[in-house]
């Protein structure tokens, strides 16, 4: 057994089901290894990608996901991807496959300094040397997993890949205790609640790692009070629970904003200001932020309490507060989401993204998973679109690159091929990952993708208008007509409503991949981006 077994053997005992990436030379030996193993390396058109699909994996397994790349520029096109977990907080294992040993420190053809690139993007940057393979592979995946999750980038130098494995204890490994803070908890939220007329829950991305969801919820419909979320919170409280009030910072922000700008309190519950910085929205009001870490305080902010703590166990605590009565209500609550709805449907003769988005939550099975990009869909879609299930939105916010939504849709297909998956992504976007069709082919993923093509980089568009500048560099050029397939993914038009439907039903029979460019207006974003 050489190295490369041992660290897919590793890999395997840790319940890695996937590596992505794209092969070299140096990779060829991990590959190998992998193929005498129980795990499949999937072939990506891009590194970027393979960083996308492992951030995924990890998000909804909570197992790193793992991602390969070969030496230099097959390296720098991994960061992308994992710049995504880092600032996502995403457990991912990032490979670089590196020149042998003796090379290492020389300046030859496409060999750069790998832990230079990485560290600023991972929580560690490993060297794999021939006598500690599986010690350094068990120590990744804890830190990897260790709260606040996030990638671990490992080196592996060709010759220390094809050594023989030599056998050794692996790493002691004692996961980090977060204090217990309840009884402090119950004291300071019980006195907030005592001089506050109208509490608010904030739920943010912390939220998504704890298990007492359910304890959040008993907590809120008991002090019945209203609760937003931020984008990558979605689904994790549910959104059709008449206490729902919407998602901050995103599509008629300054509706929920004013919403919000009623309350006296904040209860922010792990929330992670890498979303959304507490100063853009919060004011003067008074935050109690329960989280595994605690936010950078500033004189412009009132953080009555601000200690990392196991959240699970302030959720918990939170129901042995004192019940205190408030002054909201449900009618206004009601009224509130009513107007949110409208403005979120400006009128229009043309086809626009809030109708394709309609007609697919109609469409979309309850559990189903819609994976989308970035964009001015993305505000879009994070105020308009409702799920009461967790992981049933995929999207990048705290890094928000541009083509993560075609890899996060296949992944996410990947580790759930009995549900429906939908990736939503611009025109943009599209051109960036197109190339990924060919994996949808290769996997035969049934994964429709929708395509939004109005012709523009819309949220740059919008950005420009606001600013009064004149429109320039974000035009993609008149969209054509749609071919009749991608790298072989069958593609099909829709230009209105009816059709939408239609190419739904065709995409949803079929029994693999597909593309559905829907021709909309892009006039409607300016109506909802930012207002």
């Amino acid at each position: 057994m050489n190295n490369s077994d041992l660290i897919a053997r590793t890999f395997e005992e840790a319940g890695v089901r996937w590596v992505f990436g794209v092969p070299s030379g140096p990779v060829l030996p991990l590959i190998e290894a992998l193929r005498r193993s129980s795990i499949k390396f999937v072939l990506t058109a891009s590194e970027t990608s393979a960083g996308f699909m492992a951030s995924a994996v990890g998000y909804l397994t909570g197992i790193p996901g793992v991602c390969v790349s070969t030496v230099g520029p097959g390296a720098t096109n991994l960061t992308t991807g994992v710049g995504c977990a880092w600032l996502d907080r995403l457990p991912l294992l990032a490979v670089t496959c590196n020149v042998t040993s003796a090379w290492l420190e020389r300046r030859i053809q496409m060999r750069i300094d790998h832990h230079e690139l990485f560290r600023p993007l991972s929580k560690a940057t490993l060297s794999l040397r021939a006598d500690s393979v599986a010690r350094s592979i068990e120590r990744a995946l804890a830190l990897a997993k260790q709260e606040p999750p996030g990638p671990v980038h490992l080196d592996l130098p060709e010759d220390v890949a094809l050594a023989d494995a030599v056998e050794c204890s692996k790493a002691e490994s004692s996961p980090a205790v977060l204090p217990d803070c309840s009884a402090e908890i119950v004291r300071i939220v019980e006195e907030s609640l005592r001089v506050s007329r109208r509490p608010l829950v904030i739920a943010g991305l912390g939220f998504t790692r704890s298990r007492a969801g359910d304890d959040l919820l008993k907590f809120i419909e008991r002090e019945g009070m209203p609760f937003a979320t931020t984008m990558h919170a979605k689904g994790f409280l549910p959104e059709n629970h008449p206490n729902a009030v919407g998602v901050i910072g995103r599509a008629r922000r300054t509706d929920v904003k004013r919403f919000i700008d009623r309350a006296d309190l904040i209860i922010a519950i792990g929330y992670d200001p890498i979303e959304i910085n507490y100063e853009e929205w919060v004011g003067n009001r008074p935050i109690l932020h329960l989280s595994t870490e605690a936010a950078e305080s500033s004189s412009d902010l009132r953080l009555v309490w601000n200690r990392a703590c196991d959240l699970d166990a302030a959720i918990e605590a939170l129901n042995h507060v004192e019940r205190v009565g408030n002054d909201w209500s449900i009618a206004e609550i009601q009224e509130h989401r009513r107007k949110l709805d409208c403005a979120l449907r400006p009128p229009t003769e043309c086809f626009a993204a809030y109708h394709v988005l309609d007609v697919l939550r109609h469409r979309l099975p309850r559990d189903g998973i819609l994976a989308y990009d970035v964009g001015a869909h993305t505000h879009q879609i994070a105020t308009q679109w409702r799920t009461d299930l967790p992981y049933t939105l995929l999207a990048t916010n705290g890094w928000s690159s541009m083509g993560y939504g075609m890899p996060a849709a296949y992944a996410a297909k990947l580790v759930q091929p009995q549900r429906s998956v939908v990736a939503v992504v611009g025109d943009g976007c599209f051109q960036m990952t197109a190339g990924e069709l060919s994996l949808a082919r290769r996997e035969n993923l049934h994964v429709p993708v929708v395509a939004l093509n109005d012709g523009w980089l819309g949220l740059m568009k919008v950005k420009q208008e606001r600013k009064n500048y004149p429109l320039s560099g974000v035009y993609l050029g008149a969209p054509p007509e749609s071919p009749p397939h991608y790298f072989g993914v069958p593609c099909r038009a829709a230009k209105n409503i009816e059709q939408f439907e239609a190419a739904l039903d065709w995409a949803f029979a079929l029994n693999g991949p597909s593309v559905i460019e829907a021709f909309i207006d892009a006039t409607p974003y300016s109506a909802t981006v930012f207002d």
